[in-house]
């Protein structure tokens, strides 16, 4: 029994609600009065419901994302109907803007807008201790003292250590004011003190955590401290251990790079938010970058280090084509980058961008995740192309089952006009963007080179084969049968990687 339960539904299994730990962590004397409770979006309300009225809790807080919005509106009326008594309070960047517009915030009793720790605790300490409760319903969450607070990462279970992304950050807050992005409403970066944070992750390894993922909006916006951090984890490198970072691409200085020069291959992933490489799209949604800093230091990490980089890159900002899009697409891939994660425009709740959508008739998803629709450069239907490309990249261009085959894929004038072609071929083939098997995949690749492109099929099952003896695959692919030696494949299959499996397969 638990008077508070904390809980959210996560998009996986696999990532750890970093949020409700910082709030459990944070409690006071009402933390042991307390349990997080954690679900994923494919379990049902109802059952999900029944689990936390088990603890027979006075107090409900529910964490609110964009993906889980909809079935946590569900979650708080099936709550609402069937104990009443009980007050839930929501939180989190989805139910923190445009609250007055929300279901699920009408359905609450309390909603804590922005960074909760502070402003939750007291909340429940109105409710379990003295009586006093607020007389509004939104709650404001402020800025709490990073100082102060109790660092979360002993909320971590050893489960949770054993087989889940564990969730760190060293500094709240972004120096940038990109407006389709929640961060730009964040007013400055704060660090947290670096000595106890780092005595944190020396417990964290201790435990036996081998993958750190930094939500640090720009890991190396401070120096000092990016140096001390990956300092940190260079001096306790060992097989299996990945570091994920956010970074801003065009500050990268000597000391930077000599540090990262040292990390094995595939133990450091750098994701770097390039979104647009249109100086005019910049300019329209307040994005500041250096182009020429950028490449020197995307070119530098490809040559000289073994870091996995990944790249994002948006479809459907205010004043883009699909041509400046493909533009912007072809020069990653002229970068080499190994993941260009391509997404569809969204409009996050109270971010900026909602100021050009008279300009740019940007139309938008009423539901979530609310991405863009139409614009007055890219019609609804031509969206839906792109959208399927994004997918279909996701497939076959990211994941690193065909990271030999790719450079065939994307043969031509133009990697995205290749790609799009390609991506417009399988939908034709398949009707569908998900739930394709990777035998299929591979079939699709094969029979869109040798019969569409019309490239030699020895060549082709060369490269094939390459592909699968990278990723230990030895599965049956009888259109090949005449072109390989799967005993000889079987034989040379490699060791598994103790990195990340997405990693592990670019990395070979």
């Amino acid at each position: 029994m638990a008077d508070i339960v904390l809980a959210t539904l996560n998009a996986k299994y696999i990532h750890a609600a970093f949020g409700l730990r910082n709030l459990r962590a944070n409690l006071g004397d009402l933390r042991t009065r307390s349990v997080i409770l954690e679900f994923d979006i494919n379990q049902r309300p109802i059952d999900i419901a029944e689990a936390i009225l088990a603890q027979k809790p006075t107090i409900i807080g529910l964490g609110v994302y964009i993906w889980n919005t909809v079935p946590s509106t569900e979650l708080v009326s099936l709550l609402k109907r069937i104990a009443p008594e009980v007050t839930v309070i929501v939180g989190g960047p989805e139910v923190s803007h445009e609250t007055e517009q929300q279901e699920i915030v009408r359905l609450s009793d309390y909603v804590v807008i922005g960074e909760g720790e502070d402003a939750f605790r007291s909340l429940c300490e109105g409710i379990l201790q003295t009586g006093r409760r607020p007389l509004t319903k939104v709650v404001q969450g402020g800025l709490p003292d990073l100082t102060a607070l109790t660092l979360p990462y002993g909320e971590y279970t050893d489960d949770d250590c054993a087989h889940r992304v564990v969730y760190v950050e060293a500094s709240r807050g972004c120096p940038f004011s990109c407006e389709f992005c929640l961060s730009s409403l964040d007013t400055k970066v704060r660090q947290f003190p670096l000595a106890p944070f780092l005595a944190a992750m020396d417990d964290l390894l201790a435990r036996g955590v081998r993958q750190f993922k930094f939500v640090d909006r720009t890991f190396n916006l401070h120096i000092a401290t990016g140096k001390a951090i990956l300092q940190f984890f260079l001096d306790r490198m060992q097989p299996g251990l990945f570091v994920h970072f956010e970074m801003v691409p065009d500050r990268l200085p000597d000391d930077l790079r000599a540090l990262i020069a040292q990390f094995p291959a595939g133990s450091l992933q750098f994701e770097i938010g390039v979104q647009t490489l249109n100086p005019e799209v910049e300019a329209l949604i307040s994005r500041r970058q250096n182009h020429a800093k950028m490449r020197d230091n995307i070119e530098w990490l490809q040559r000289e280090t073994g870091t996995h980089l990944h790249v994002d890159l948006i479809i459907g900002l205010p004043g883009e084509d699909v041509a400046s899009f493909a533009a912007g697409f072809d020069q990653l891939v002229a970068f080499g980058v190994q993941e260009i994660q391509v997404g569809v425009l969204k409009r996050l709740r109270g971010t900026p961008i909602m100021r050009h959508d008279d300009a740019w008739a940007m139309v938008y998803s009423s539901h979530p995740p609310y991405e863009i629709l139409s614009t007055t450069l890219i019609d609804f239907a031509t969206m839906q192309t792109l959208r399927r490309f994004a997918r279909f990249w996701d497939v076959f261009g990211n994941r690193g089952s065909f990271v030999q085959l790719r450079p065939l894929l994307l043969a031509g004038d133009s990697a995205f006009a290749s790609f799009f072609d390609f991506s417009q071929w399988v939908y034709a083939e398949v009707g569908r963007t998900a739930s394709i098997a990777l035998n299929r995949q591979f079939e699709l690749v094969w029979t869109y080179l040798t019969e569409v492109r019309q490239l030699a099929p020895t060549k082709v099952a060369e490269v094939m084969m390459a592909d699968m003896e990278r990723t230990g695959r030895t599965d049956p692919l009888p259109f090949l049968d005449a072109y390989i030696d799967r005993e000889a494949l079987r034989v040379r299959r490699k060791a598994a990687r103790p990195l990340p499996s997405r990693q592990a397969r670019h990395a070979g």
